[in-house]
C-alpha cells in the first residue's frame, strides 16, 4: 500500500483536491499541484521564479492558493 500512496503523490492532484485547498499551502503541495519535483520547486522559489505567488514566512514558503488555481485555470 505504501508504494501506491507514493505513486499517487507523484501523479499530482485532482480538480476536487485543488478546489479544497486552504488560502495558502506549503511549497510541497504547490509543487505537487504543478507537477514539480521538490528540488526544482525550491530552486524556483529561492530565485523568485516560481510560476505563481509564493510568500516567505521565516524559513518556510507558502504558495497562495488563489494564484495557483488561476495558473491552473481553476479560478472562480
Amino acid at each position: 500500500m505504501r508504494e501506491n500512496a507514493v505513486a499517487g503523490w507523484a501523479k499530482g492532484m485532482t480538480r476536487d483536491e485543488l478546489l479544497e485547498l486552504p488560502a495558502a499551502v506549503d511549497l510541497e503541495t504547490g509543487n505537487r499541484a504543478l507537477g514539480l519535483g521538490r528540488s526544482k520547486g525550491y530552486d524556483l522559489a529561492k530565485r523568485g521564479q516560481y510560476p505563481c505567488k509564493v510568500l516567505r514566512l521565516g524559513n518556510a514558503y507558502r504558495v497562495v492558493t488563489a494564484d495557483l488555481l488561476a495558473l491552473l485555470g481553476l479560478a472562480a
